[in-house]
């Protein structure tokens, strides 16, 4: 009985939660006294077949309900626990988890795992030891034993998982640090969503209209448009801890491996994501999405110059037939600060809009990124398509041997060619791999207009 009605009120809560999107992007379109857009419309659409599909499951579990209830047996009034025990089928009580901070989960995961490659002991015994026979960690591992499949309920089911769990709160401990994935959060527009090696439609060039008189023939136009698919593309990166560390059951231990996972795949993928001179590389990075757009340098750093440069990016933006109602700013902390501490000679602020960790410039959302460095981009999210199923792995190792550097890599297996390495085993160290598969591509150039060596809001220096 408690368990349908537990499930019946998280529908219930579901349902609600899906009228409120619905209620918004109609309430949105009302404002703004238009119609809805192709991607309001798909949003929408797809809003009220999942109400449709709720309510007949709705339909399921309270008729189940009434059937367990019908058959459902009194409880005696038993004080002894073991008897009780017995009465509830043999259910024993398990210690409750304390609530832990986004990403720990995975972490500790993370860490029994490599504890035990280390010491060659039961992964099990591991997580025993470390964080107790009542833990998360110990009831992750445990559901990991039976044969995996795509039912509900399975270990292998991410959503219903203890393990899956784990990865899915690392993932969305990740995600919301990316520029990615701030797109379709608060007031930011969702970037269009697509599955991996799904045919897409990329537009190269727009067609023209024209003026026709009575009884004239009229003029054939064409678009240019070419066929393409998002392949599954790889960001990773390595972290070096010490044994110690990755031993410690302390939670700054784990705060540590987290964050260095974190560090491993956000500053990657965030320069690849809005770094102009980023041309991509062919199976193996995206391009950035500014590579090749429209670029117009700042005019200057006061506030008269900010306006006009973000004049002259909206025009870009316009030109180009994009939607202001789904275009966003990218810019870095610094500049977004810059913006934040401007005023007037009244002591106003200039951008009231705006906070060092972003807001409204101009009317649009803003996503801060400290990657965007001097670049400040206009983007259209309607016209970036994203491909990212939330997956991330991770794998270690202790008898490697690392090259203990973030850029210039020398070694290289294909060409033979190779530098000093620092050996793993040798000195205690742990290499954890992260990795995270994902990929963007712009629907068309003009989707995209940015600014270059912007710095709002510093001081000029005497005779620069």
């Amino acid at each position: 009985m408690t368990k349908f009605a537990e499930q019946i009120a998280a529908y219930e809560a579901k349902r609600a939660s899906v009228v409120g999107a619905m209620d918004a992007i109609m309430t949105k379109a009302a404002t703004d006294g238009a119609t809805l857009d192709a991607s309001q419309s798909e949003e929408y659409d797809g809003h009220s077949a999942d109400i449709v599909a709720i309510d007949k499951h709705l339909d399921r579990l309270r008729t189940a309900e009434r059937t367990i209830a019908k058959t459902a047996k009194p409880i005696e009034d038993v004080r002894d626990p073991s008897a009780a025990a017995a009465q509830r089928g043999g259910v024993t009580q398990v210690k409750a988890q304390p609530k832990l901070a986004p990403g720990i989960a995975f972490a500790r995961y993370a860490k029994a795992r490599a504890v035990s490659r280390l010491d060659n002991e039961p992964v099990m015994t591991i997580a025993e030891r470390m964080y107790g026979p009542d833990s998360d960690v110990v009831g992750t591992i445990k559901a990991a034993v039976a044969a995996g499949s795509n039912q509900p309920g399975s270990w292998a089911a991410a959503l219903h998982s203890p393990e899956g769990a784990a990865f899915v709160d690392f993932a969305e401990f990740l995600r919301p640090a990316t520029i990615l994935g701030k797109f379709g959060t608060g007031i930011i527009p969702s970037l269009r969503k697509i599955g991996f090696d799904e045919p897409v439609i990329l537009q190269t060039g727009g067609g023209e209209g024209y003026w026709v008189g009575e009884g004239k023939p009229k003029p054939l136009t064409s678009f240019d448009f070419t066929r393409s698919v998002l392949g599954r593309l790889k960001v990773a990166n390595i972290a070096v801890l010490t044994e110690e560390n990755v031993r410690s059951s302390n939670p700054s231990s784990e705060a540590i491996v987290r964050d260095a996972l974190k560090a491993a795949l956000l500053e990657t993928q965030d320069l690849a994501f809005i770094n102009p001179t980023n041309a991509g590389v062919d199976t193996v990075r995206p391009a950035s999405v500014t590579n090749g757009a429209t670029a117009v340098a700042s005019s200057g750093r006061d506030a008269d110059a900010v306006r006009a440069d973000a004049r002259a990016a909206m025009a870009a933006f316009i030109a180009a037939n994009n939607s202001l109602t789904t275009g966003v700013w990218i810019m870095s902390a610094t500049n977004a600060l810059g913006l934040s501490m401007m005023s007037n000679a009244l002591g106003q602020k200039e951008f009231a809009g705006m906070t060092m960790l972003g807001g409204t410039f101009e009317g649009l959302p803003v996503i801060v990124s400290e990657y965007a460095g001097q670049t400040v981009a206009l983007v259209n999210a309607a016209d970036i398509y994203e491909a990212d199923e939330g997956d991330i792995a991770v794998d270690m190792s202790r008898e490697a041997s690392l090259e203990m550097k973030d850029s210039a890599l020398q070694q290289d297996g294909l060409a033979g060619t190779g530098t000093q390495l620092v050996s793993l085993w040798q000195n205690n160290l742990v290499g954890l791999r992260a990795e995270r598969t994902i990929n963007w591509r712009r629907r068309r150039t003009t989707a995209v207009a940015y600014l270059t060596g912007v710095r709002w809001g510093e001081p000029v220096a005497a005779g620069a």
